[in-house]
């Protein structure tokens, strides 16, 4: 799942790596998904390291009585580089040239992630949680990122999910990677 909200999101400012707590929609998002993940056999939960993800895994794992197994750097969202802080219209406007090149080619700026190299350090992360928490018989929740969440998707499949709300969820098979994935649920 994608992480609950946070005012940045609110403000359409790119997050990144910059490590910004959920608001109280977030929280709220978080709850939510606990309840339409009520009935859902869960071995555990697996959470990006970052604050915004950390606080949805925990809220969602006190709703479920589930316990967060771990916090994992590999699960956090792409590192943005210049424009982390940032609204769209301020990136085109403080660094025209590569918001120019990241809009038309997919171009990373100087400092920030590249999509394969993104893809596969989710993937690591993704593999990890697989492997460590699910169980035959019961799933594992993974807290991560919207853009994190779209690369590995995107990786796997062939083919680019349409942008993640705050609080979607999202049912995949693992089998070495992403064999299977769609849109379950989201916590609006």
């Amino acid at each position: 799942m994608r992480h609950g909200e946070t005012d940045w999101n609110a403000l359409g400012r790119w997050q990144g790596h910059t490590d910004i707590a959920l608001n109280e929609r977030g929280r709220e998002q978080a709850r939510v998904v606990a309840e339409r993940l009520r009935h859902v056999a869960l071995a555990g939960i697996v959470s990006s390291d970052l604050s915004r993800a950390r606080e949805t895994a925990q809220v969602v794992g006190t709703m479920l009585a589930v316990k967060v197994a771990f916090f994992d750097a590999a699960l956090r969202e792409r590192a943005f580089g210049p424009f982390e802080g940032l609204t769209r219209d301020e990136c085109a406007r403080q660094h025209p040239a590569e918001w120019r090149a990241w809009r038309q080619d997919h171009v990373a700026p100087e400092g920030a992630e590249d999509r394969p190299t993104l893809a596969a350090r989710v993937a690591t992360g993704l593999r990890r949680a697989a492997e460590e928490v699910a169980g035959a018989d019961a799933a594992v929740l993974v807290v991560t990122h919207g853009g994190a969440l779209r690369a590995a998707v995107a990786e796997a499949l062939g083919a680019e999910p349409p942008p993640i709300a705050n609080g979607a969820i999202w049912r995949a098979e693992w089998d070495q990677k992403i064999v299977s994935a769609e849109m379950f649920a989201t916590g609006r």
